[in-house]
């Protein structure tokens, strides 16, 4: 049963790869046809500070997710490993999985930049499954550090609430892109715990992202 829910989501992940081939030489494509900004030519406003919540990480340790939202700036997804919705968690663990590449070549990057993948479903999503998903998710070891892990049950509503994460059950739990349907949204956050942007499907963009966490690098050089 888990080599048929993990071969799923593999196969949304990779579906939501190949939406990506499309793009031209500066890295557009038809859901993103822009020119990328300028790192350091526009400042990122703060929104609001990052909200804590005990999580329980793929190799099995219980950690605050202020502990990871803290000292690097961080790029932190909500997904659950049974979404198969092309354009939902598949799209945002490749996304993340873009960034990871991006900083194995820019030294800044992987030590100054931490990428999270948070569960919302801990019923399910067990350590070994987090285990399991964050195999099929990375291609590479290098580079900056990506972490994973399920928010703990009891703690699940006001963690959701906090970051105004929306999760619903579907009424067809057989439903062939999951059984929760839920609001995809990726936080940037600064070293400092501050929520710099929300990112929704329509704008989570590898590029953007890249821009916008070198922008607040260069802030906190100044």
């Amino acid at each position: 049963m888990r080599a048929v829910a993990l071969g799923i989501v593999v196969g949304a992940f990779a579906l939501a790869v190949s939406s990506l081939t499309g793009q031209t030489a500066d890295g557009r494509d038809r859901d993103h046809d822009y020119d990328a900004p300028k790192p350091g030519s526009y400042e990122l406003p703060v929104v609001r500070r990052a909200s804590g919540g005990t999580l329980i990480e793929n190799t099995g340790k219980s950690v605050d997710l202020t502990e990871l939202t803290r000292g690097r700036i961080t790029v932190l997804s909500f997904i659950y490993t049974r979404c198969a919705a092309g354009r939902a968690c598949p799209y945002a663990s490749n996304t993340l999985g873009q960034l990871q590449l991006a900083s194995v070549n820019e030294p800044d990057l992987a030590k100054q930049m931490r990428l999270v993948s948070v569960s919302f479903d801990p019923a399910y999503d067990t350590p070994q499954r987090m285990s399991e998903y964050a195999a099929a998710m990375r291609e590479t070891e290098k580079g900056c550090e990506w972490r994973f892990a399920t928010v703990k049950r009891d703690e699940l509503n006001a963690v959701l609430n906090a970051y105004g994460q929306a999760v619903d059950s579907r009424a067809d739990a057989a439903d062939p892109q999951g059984p929760l349907s839920h609001v995809l949204r990726v936080f940037l956050i600064d070293a400092q715990g501050r929520v710099r942007n929300i990112y929704s499907s329509a704008t989570l963009d590898t590029r953007l992202l890249l821009a916008d966490v070198k922008t607040l690098l260069l802030e906190r050089q100044r």
